[in-house]
């Protein structure tokens, strides 16, 4: 048995080694910091101020911000991983601004990056969630009815189905006063009419499927309807903000299959994983499991799912009934009858 020769003519080699001579010693090179920074989020800290998180020291570099609207920092510091801007001005609570700047880290590696925020709301009122429907028809589609306990405003309030780490919809309420007892609608599943308006004024001023002249309606755009038997809904102070509250549903179990803990997906369970970390939702065992969630099963457009008057809060399933069949009621008090009904 014979070989041919291996030929290794110079222009296999890559570009900087094209001379057929010896290998440059790049050892030196190689053990700096060659990678940039990685942005990791924004938020507004305050009235006045917004927090850009990074994935090490940063420093902006010079001359390279823009803010849309546009609206210079007063002060921008830098913190181990954040830059702190400050402005001379309150900034719009619940409005978006839009930011686009590079900042370079210690050792000259650049990052670019545009991203957005939302401006501080103080006013942000005590919210929970009161009622759902994931189970709609073509007459009642996916509405999530939330109540106010205080007085406040909703700018920036942001309802997602999922979490805010991994959402499939979601509603960033405008600026709209609400007071103690104030039922607020957000319709998971609009048409997209012109008469789906969002109410910023007063109650009554929207048309659409099941809006109420007695609450305020709001309108997923582009809303596909809410997951119909297992999902989280959450509500959050400002999209990447506080949890103020939400619900777990899901008609598994544990073993209904051997991945994702019986969720049926990663991203469910991550989002189950999630509101546990948070303290937003309770469970019983080591981890959080489908169990421990409220089961929909058997609701349907017109039994939602239904907060109890009497159960208080305890971010669990004991929080939750159906309500008997008709017994929906977006925009009233919730009925404590239970499917199916006492013989």
């Amino acid at each position: 048995m014979s070989f041919l020769p291996l030929k290794l003519g110079c222009l296999m080699l890559p570009a900087m080694l094209l001379r057929c001579g010896p290998f440059p010693d790049l050892r030196g090179i190689a053990a700096g910091d060659l990678e940039p920074p990685v942005f990791l989020g924004a938020e507004s800290t305050g009235p006045y101020s917004a927090l850009f998180r990074f994935s090490e020291p940063v420093t902006p570099v010079t001359g390279s911000m823009a803010l849309e609207p546009t609206i210079q920092p007063s002060a921008v510091s830098c913190t181990d991983n954040d830059v702190l801007l400050t402005f001379g001005k309150v900034l719009t609570p619940g409005f978006p601004y839009y930011v686009e700047s590079t900042v370079a880290d210690r050792a000259g590696n650049r990052l670019r990056f545009i991203t957005h925020f939302y401006g501080f709301n103080p006013r942000v009122p005590h919210i929970v969630i009161n009622e759902f429907i994931t189970q709609g028809s073509g007459s009642h589609p996916d509405v999530v009815e939330l109540l106010a306990l205080k007085d406040g405003n909703l700018s920036g309030v942001c309802v997602v189905e999922g979490t805010k780490g991994a959402w499939t919809d979601r509603c960033v309420l405008p600026s709209t006063e609400v007071t103690a007892g104030d039922f607020i609608l957000v319709h998971f599943k609009p048409d997209g009419t012109a008469v789906e308006i969002d109410e910023v004024a007063e109650p009554g001023a929207s048309g659409g499927k099941d809006a109420s002249p007695t609450a305020w309606d709001f309108w997923v755009i582009g809303g596909n309807g809410l997951s119909g038997n297992n999902g989280v809904i959450a509500v959050y102070d400002k999209p990447e903000g506080r949890l103020l509250d939400a619900v777990l549903y899901s008609n598994r179990t544990f073993s209904s299959d051997e991945n994702y803990r019986g969720f049926g997906s990663k991203d469910l369970m991550l989002c189950a994983d999630e509101l546990a970390a948070e303290g937003g939702w309770m469970f019983e065992g080591e981890q959080i499991t489908p169990e421990d969630g409220v089961n929909p099963e058997v609701s349907t457009a017109t039994r939602s799912i239904c907060r109890s008057s009497s159960s208080g809060d305890s971010n669990s399933r004991v929080d939750w009934h159906i309500t008997p069949t008709g017994g929906a009621s977006f925009g009233a008090v919730n009925t404590d009858e239970v499917y199916p009904e006492p013989e």
